[in-house]
């Protein structure tokens, strides 16, 4: 048939007509849709300060993070690799160590944002620096930000999920109606597109991930972490493509405690980490943040200077129970000869002619693995991680080895238990004593406050079922245990010589830090 002539317009045109601009509008409102959900970047904000550092995210959900709901799924379906996580219902994370602040859907230390389509969660610093403390058992938990998170269990979370990843049940077919049974409510191109691929693309990850740190984590139950612990400096030369299997076994172990990270803006030009192998505290924040999985092209720049310029000024909490104020008064001239030279005149006076400075292995005789397991190399390459950014400020610069371990000022000191680099002692009346004396186990995890000896409980095995972490400083034979011995720091100069009346008196002083 020829075209239709009517009014003289050719009507096969104008059907093409219509059908080019019907497809054209199609197309513009369909990729509409498609950038509006998968091209918004926009974290979950928040106006309190404290409320930012223990939720707000740094930009590491970009590359790290996780789809929320399977996250929220994953105890679901793999129950049997997460240790009693059946008795915290809707809050299953408690049993590795997470903490929970009421009705909130994360625990504290994990934020959010919305991108690649779905809202993505992973840690950040407060995973590793907020913990809680109880006055006694009955006690509701109080959460104090910038303490070292004595209860999370790092180790058992990575294994948690790379067991989750490598099982049967890390299908969409067993994740997606889990995820629908939470409430996740998901539309029918979310459950039969978006998030199959996600699953895939998360069991990839992690899958790969633990192949990279096998080395770290499948060492035995001698090599265990236990909570508040962690190898930092392990992964930094697994993401770095370090080979592992043919490095020294001294450089295997590296595991240290989480430190507290109050008042920054004092320890501006100290020697910071254990073994003080910097000296800045922007390179240190910056270096931190790759724990966040936040990389020089994630970072949330705006978030970060937001949580650095809080941290500046931020003050520790002060000591909750009572002191013996006769009993301070008595420790701090102690406190002045035995103390001050290398941990500051106060817990807020940092002056001292040794503070931020490190003390050689050689004095101090801590134990060393966590020293040795820094390399001169792992240095050269930390200080090309931002090579590539276009601003000169950001680029690493300060990495060093050292010798030995700094000299940390001791403010909100209560609250930094267990002790030593490596949390190979439970309190600081333990510490006061020479090594022979010092309990060579003890309980992790619990946070019920020992006010006499000044840290936590360390002689409970369990609570209401939840199982403790039985921390060994021995390898059974007598000797120190590789990374947790708790040698050092011991002597007429560090006060192990002291009478018990003044050891008491010292650590009554030192709750007023």
């Amino acid at each position: 048939m020829g075209n239709v002539m009517i009014n003289g317009h050719n009507t096969r045109c104008n059907w093409w007509k219509v059908l080019c601009l019907t497809a054209l509008f199609l197309s513009m409102a369909i990729g509409g849709l498609l950038v509006s959900r998968f091209l918004v970047d926009e974290p979950v904000r928040y106006a309190d300060d404290e409320d930012h550092f223990k939720y707000g995210s740094l930009g590491g959900e970009r590359e790290a993070g996780f789809p929320y709901w399977i996250w929220k799924a994953l105890p679901r379906v793999c129950a049997a690799h997460l240790p009693d996580g059946q008795r915290y219902p809707g809050q299953e994370y408690k049993a590795l160590g997470f903490i929970y602040e009421g009705e909130k859907p994360l625990p504290v230390g994990m934020s959010m944002r919305r991108y690649t389509g779905v809202d993505r969660v992973f840690l950040n610093c407060a995973s590793c620096h907020a913990s809680t403390v109880r006055e006694t058992p009955a006690s509701e938990p109080r959460v104090y930000t910038g303490m070292p998170a004595h209860r999370l269990n790092l180790m058992a979370f990575e294994r948690f999920l790379f067991d989750c990843a490598k099982s049967a049940t890390f299908t969409p077919d067993l994740i997606v109606p889990a995820i629908q049974e939470l409430g996740g409510n998901l539309s029918y191109f979310d459950q039969f597109v978006v998030y199959p691929v996600a699953v895939h693309l998360m069991r990839a990850r992690l899958v790969a991930l633990d192949q990279r740190l096998s080395f770290m984590l499948n060492k035995g139950p001698e090599r265990e972490w236990g909570p508040g612990r962690v190898d930092t400096w392990a992964f930094g030369k697994a993401l770095l493509n370090f080979r592992m299997d043919l490095a020294p076994e001294r450089e295997h172990i590296g595991v240290a405690d989480f430190p507290s990270i109050w008042l920054q803006k004092p320890r501006q030009g100290m020697q910071l980490h254990w073994d003080g192998n910097n000296t800045s505290v922007e390179e240190r924040n910056r270096s931190a943040a790759f724990g966040t999985g936040a990389t020089p092209p994630t970072l949330d720049r705006v978030a970060m200077k937001r949580l650095e310029d809080w941290l500046l000024r931020r003050e520790p909490p002060a000591y909750p129970f009572l002191v013996d104020t006769n009993l301070a008064a008595k420790g701090a001239p102690i406190y002045k000869q035995y103390c001050s030279r290398c941990h500051g005149v106060s817990g807020r006076n940092f002056d001292g002619e040794l503070v931020g400075t490190v003390l050689p292995i050689g004095e101090i005789k801590t134990d060393r693995h966590k020293l040795d397991s820094y390399t001169g190399e792992l240095a050269v390459n930390q200080n090309l991680l931002y090579a590539g950014t276009n601003d000169p400020t950001e680029r690493f610069s300060h990495f060093r080895k050292t010798n030995g371990y700094a000299n940390m000022p001791l403010d909100g000191i209560w609250l930094r238990a267990p002790y030593l680099h490596n949390g190979s002692v439970q309190t600081l009346r333990d510490l006061l004593e020479p090594r022979s004396k010092r309990p060579t186990k003890f309980y992790r995890g619990y946070d019920v406050y020992d006010q006499q000896r000044v840290g936590f409980v360390s002689t409970v095995s369990e609570e209401r079922g939840q199982q403790f972490f039985l921390f060994d400083t021995t390898d059974g034979k007598g000797h120190s245990q590789p990374g947790n011995g708790h040698d050092g720091h011991e002597g007429a100069r560090y006060g192990t010589e002291l009478s018990d009346a003044d050891k008491a008196a010292l650590v009554e002083y030192l709750k007023t830090f």
